[in-house]
């Protein structure tokens, strides 16, 4: 496993937006709006990363103050540039050991990055302690199980065309717990009550080919670190694979999908 997930932390703040920041942008008011938050709340976004959800909910849910954390450094400094809002504040902070005060929070959120904490029931004890009695817990991660991200499922099926070895670094098999049903388990668990579910879908449309596989170069992420690990003619096998196996448009775009699993519930007053 630690061979596998050397490459789920993303040193450039840039590589993560090509690949993932942008989708994480269209899907977070999506979540916001099934989330439906009251406002004037005091938040936390747990994993906030470049600020995809944060700025999503400083935009749409009028909170009292929101305070963000994530591990990395580099994508704190980023979205502090990016989000000087003077309700805001970022630090870098694990999700298991937020440094926050207990009962300081009235609502938590966290967008697409339980699946990359390995003490999944920690992180949700964490923000239990630091929410109110009664508030609110709303997650999401990528269905990958499912295959719910359109263009991660094309990539691993072109290369397990050629190497099906690389089956055991999917997604899919690295997080078997991204499903409605386990979700909803780790909730139950970690003691939420009036816990709810639902699927968000987006689009992800693409300009061309190059809009696309340019982001899998970067060798940041689980799918992009396994193409950077390639040598170059096993690249290009699996460039010209996954080229011939994507549908386009008359414009030369490609047009795909891509959903999540969405959880909220409440901590016990």
């Amino acid at each position: 496993m630690a061979d596998a997930s050397r490459h789920d932390r993303w040193a450039s703040s840039d590589h993560y937006e090509a690949y993932m920041g942008r989708w994480s942008r269209r899907i977070a008011p999506r979540f916001l709006d099934w989330f439906a938050p009251e406002g004037g709340l005091d938040w936390l976004d747990v994993g906030c990363g470049t600020g995809a959800l944060s700025a999503a909910i400083l935009e749409r849910c009028d909170p009292k103050s929101l305070v963000g954390i994530d591990a990395s450094a580099s994508f704190i400094a980023v979205t502090q540039e990016r989000l000087p809002d003077p309700r805001a504040r970022f630090q870098v902070a694990d999700a298991t050991a937020t440094g926050l005060e207990s009962a300081s929070r009235d609502i938590a959120a966290s967008g697409l990055v339980l699946n990359f904490v390995p003490e999944r029931d920690k992180a949700l004890a964490e923000i239990r302690r630091v929410l109110r009695p009664g508030g609110r817990i709303g997650f999401y991660v990528w269905d990958y199980p499912g295959g719910g991200v359109g263009f991660m499922r094309a990539f691993w099926d072109a290369a397990m065309a050629f190497d099906p070895a690389a089956q055991a670094l999917t997604e899919s098999r690295r997080f078997p717990f991204c499903t409605r049903d386990a979700l909803t388990g780790l909730a139950m668990a970690a003691g939420l009550t009036r816990i709810e579910s639902a699927a968000l879908e987006i689009p992800t449309v693409f300009r061309d080919f190059d809009d696309l596989w340019r982001p899998f170069t970067f060798g940041a992420g689980p799918a992009p670190g396994y193409c950077a690990s390639l040598d170059p003619d096993a690249r290009e096998r699996l460039r010209a694979k996954l080229y011939d196996n994507l549908p386009r448009g008359d414009d030369g775009t490609i047009a795909l999908t891509a959903r999540a699993w969405a959880i909220k519930g409440l901590s016990p007053i």
